[in-house]
């Protein structure tokens, strides 16, 4: 199929195959079965660095970060081209893996406007027992403080389980997985329509940049 939408899913998990992956692995089928692509990509368990402020990005307007190696530059080439985003971390002191944040505050600082402007976005947390809510609240700060629509299911996007089998086990879960993941699909179609019938992105406001000091 000519122009197909295209989601990018980041699983911010240490471990490559865990109940993070899992759970982004429902939501991929539901956007599968209704013709959306998507990419996955890995942050990994090695080290990934906070931002350091060097504001390289900025000054070359490149929409890539100056520290490379560690998988932000590659998720942000991706980003370019997608149409939407699904972030998905377990839960780590009742908020996203440490190395989830590092990555997403890079991605999002060095990242073009236009990369994340008005794509939705979903967040996705898996944990053992409690903290959920939180960290999915840490997880839609980034899509709301950069114009993009928070595509949300019937419940708090949250599974629980200490392994994937067990994951799998909590069928609520699962299931607001799989609505979350035709939201989504939803979603896009109806951006889709929208521009193809001539409903035009809105115009950018100047923006202003205020402190409270007097």
């Amino acid at each position: 199929m000519a122009n197909k939408m295209n989601v990018l899913l980041i699983n911010g998990s240490p471990n490559k195959e865990g109940c993070t992956y899992t759970a982004l692995g429902v939501v991929a089928e539901e956007l599968k079965n209704a013709g959306v692509e998507t990419d996955l990509i890995w942050v990994g368990n090695k080290p990934v660095s906070g931002c350091i402020a060097c504001l390289s990005c900025k000054k070359s307007d490149s929409g890539r970060c100056a520290i490379d190696g560690d998988g932000v530059n590659d998720a942000l080439r991706l980003a370019e081209k997608a149409d939407g985003f699904v972030f998905g971390s377990p839960v780590h002191y009742a908020s996203v893996c440490g190395a989830m944040a590092s990555f997403l505050d890079r991605m999002f600082f060095a990242g073009k406007g236009e990369y994340f402007a008005l794509k939705p976005g979903a967040a996705v947390v898996s944990c053992r027992r409690s903290g959920g809510s939180a960290a999915v609240d840490r997880l839609n700060k980034y899509f709301t403080i950069s114009q993009m629509p928070v595509v949300s299911s019937y419940y708090w996007n949250v599974v629980h389980g200490n392994r994937p089998d067990e994951l799998l086990q909590d069928l609520e879960g699962v299931a607001l997985l799989r609505t979350l993941g035709r939201n989504i699909a939803y979603m896009l179609r109806c951006i889709k329509a929208g521009r193809t019938s001539g409903v035009c992105l809105p115009e950018s406001v100047p923006r202003a940049r205020t402190n409270f000091i007097r």
